[in-house]
């Protein structure tokens, strides 16, 4: 009992030079101070550094975000639902046809854009085909352009010739990226006479040529000797000051 007594004593004391201790110590000392830092090495967290944040701030990064800002609540529920019923023709249509219809102008044009943009063309025609019959709706080219772009790169050629037709009947025209990318699509697909009918509208053009079209047919038409000379007389003629390269004549033959 004793020792328990003179244990207990002993603490209740220093428990209390402990307190004394930090009531003198005034609470703005720190023990252990901070290493001086050259201004110019301060990081300071809410500032980017190259660019980049140190920290994440919860938003998705990339088109994902940038995308889903611009669109409505009811755009992106029929977006939902398309991709859900689009392997059933039955429910697609009526889900077309109780919902798709019901959208605002904006809404629809944001539906269609955003199917283009995650690949979904099959999608995205029927969306078009709707657009279309609009009392609002007015001949567009660009409406046309990034579908039809959209659709070389899934290399859906037939759909783009039926987009390339009704363009042509609604006296709209295609820009150079759309050359250069349907171009690529037919070349890509190894439909080498198609890309040359392609060629041969873009030269029927407003608009002044330019040259990546042309690249793009030089280099797809390799193999195919006489179309590419066919290409290459007419770019030497537009562009005079550039340089076409021809590779060695073993490889593809003579060009």
């Amino acid at each position: 009992m004793a020792i328990r007594a003179f244990s207990r004593s002993k603490f209740s004391t220093f428990s209390s030079i402990l307190l004394q201790g930090l009531k003198r110590t005034s609470i703005r000392e720190n023990p252990f101070p901070p290493k001086p830092t050259s201004p110019g090495l301060e990081i300071e967290p809410w500032k980017p550094i190259c660019g980049f944040r140190l920290y994440h701030d919860g938003r998705p990064r990339g088109p994902l975000w940038r995308g889903k800002k611009l669109i409505g609540k009811e755009a992106l529920y029929v977006i939902s639902g398309l991709k859900r019923f689009k392997d059933d023709e039955e429910r697609l249509g009526k889900f077309i046809k109780n919902h798709v219809l019901r959208l605002l102008k904006m809404d629809m044009i944001a539906v269609l854009t955003e199917l283009e943009r995650q690949e979904e063309v099959n999608l995205a025609i029927k969306v078009f085909k709707v657009i279309r019959k609009q009392d609002w709706y007015k001949p567009d080219v660009y409406l046309y352009k990034d579908l039809i772009i959209s659709l070389a790169k899934s290399k859906k050629m037939d759909d783009v010739m039926l987009l390339w037709e009704c363009m042509k009947k609604e006296d709209l025209f295609p820009d150079s990226q759309t050359y250069t990318e349907v171009i690529r699509g037919f070349l890509s697909s190894g439909s080498p006479a198609d890309a040359m009918n392609i060629y041969e509208d873009m030269k029927q053009s407003p608009d002044p040529p330019e040259e990546l079209p042309f690249r793009i047919l030089l280099k797809g038409l390799l193999p195919h000797p006489l179309l590419r000379n066919r290409v290459k007389q007419d770019f030497e003629e537009l562009f005079p000051e550039q340089h076409v390269y021809d590779p060695p004549q073993e490889i593809f033959g003579s060009c």
